[in-house]
Parts: C-alpha cells; sequence; structure tokens
C-alpha cells in the first residue's frame, strides 16, 4: 500500500483552491475520461466564476482532497435533476495509487446523502472500479453528447443506497 493512502484527507473546498482544481482539469488525458465537461472548461475566468457560484450553494458539499497539505483532487456531492450525484477529479499524477477510492470512502462518511448516483463514461474503468470498491452499483446507462470527445458515448450510472 502506498503511503500517501493514509495521509488522505478532505477538507471543505476554499476559493483559494480552485486555482489548484482548474489546472488539473485541463489534462488533455483526464479530460478525455471525463468526457462530459462544460464548454468553456478551459475558460479559468468561467471556470472560477462557476465554481465560485458552486461553492456558495448550500446544496453542494465541495470538498479538497489533500495528501498532507498538497491538493491532489476534489470530490462533490451536487444535485442533478432533483437526483444527488457526486463528482470527482484526481490529479493525473497520482493516478492509480488507490487515492480516489480512499477520499470517496472519507467522503461517503460526511455525506449522508443517500441514494447517491456517479456517472462515468464507458471507458473510464479507473473510476468505474473506484465507485465499485466504494459500494455504488451498476443500474443502467445512458447517452449522451460528449463536449470534449465531439461524439455521443455511453455513460454507465452507478448509485450508492
Amino acid at each position: 500500500m502506498n503511503n500517501f493512502y493514509k495521509n488522505i484527507r478532505l477538507r471543505p473546498t476554499e476559493s483559494s483552491d480552485l486555482e489548484t482544481l482548474f489546472q488539473f482539469q485541463l489534462d488533455q488525458e483526464a479530460r478525455h475520461l471525463a468526457a462530459f465537461m462544460s464548454k468553456d472548461s478551459k475558460n479559468k475566468s468561467a471556470y472560477l466564476n462557476k465554481y465560485t457560484k458552486i461553492l456558495a450553494d448550500p446544496s453542494t458539499n465541495n470538498q479538497t482532497i489533500l495528501i498532507d497539505n498538497e491538493i491532489v483532487g476534489s470530490i462533490s456531492k451536487f444535485i442533478l435533476e432533483s437526483d444527488a450525484e457526486i463528482t470527482y477529479w484526481i490529479d493525473r499524477k497520482f493516478w492509480g495509487q488507490g487515492i480516489a477510492s480512499k477520499a470517496l470512502e472519507n467522503f461517503l462518511d460526511i455525506e449522508k446523502t443517500r441514494p447517491l448516483y456517479g456517472r462515468t463514461a464507458f471507458d473510464n474503468l479507473g473510476s468505474q472500479k473506484v465507485l465499485e470498491n466504494c459500494g455504488f452499483i451498476k443500474i443502467g446507462s445512458d447517452k449522451g453528447f460528449s463536449t470534449i470527445r465531439q461524439i455521443e458515448i455511453e455513460e454507465y450510472i452507478y448509485k450508492k443506497i
């Protein structure tokens, strides 16, 4: 087990975190796997505007993922069409180390909303594994237009009760 694993902690996201989180989501490989992002996700001003509003929304639970004091990602609960959904993003240099699974496990301890849904692109095997490791069950799929890939793709829908 990686030593990072035991040092993972969450804290409420602060506006000062947004610059770092913006940089993470510019990674091309990560964007491809995320597949569904806003059209202006590379626009720093639009990103900061959007997430400043999200941080002020009491229906969201936004947490920054830290290892020691280094920001390595984010995890959030938000409401989409009256369903509570989660999203998470890990800086690519930390992929494959169990960090997302541990962060989601910690998040589920503080976010008690159930059912909780997660969605992932059909080919994002890492994210599928994270959800399954944390007790999410695949309940179906949907198709949607990926703004990043510029085609319609399938996404899997997971649910945690």
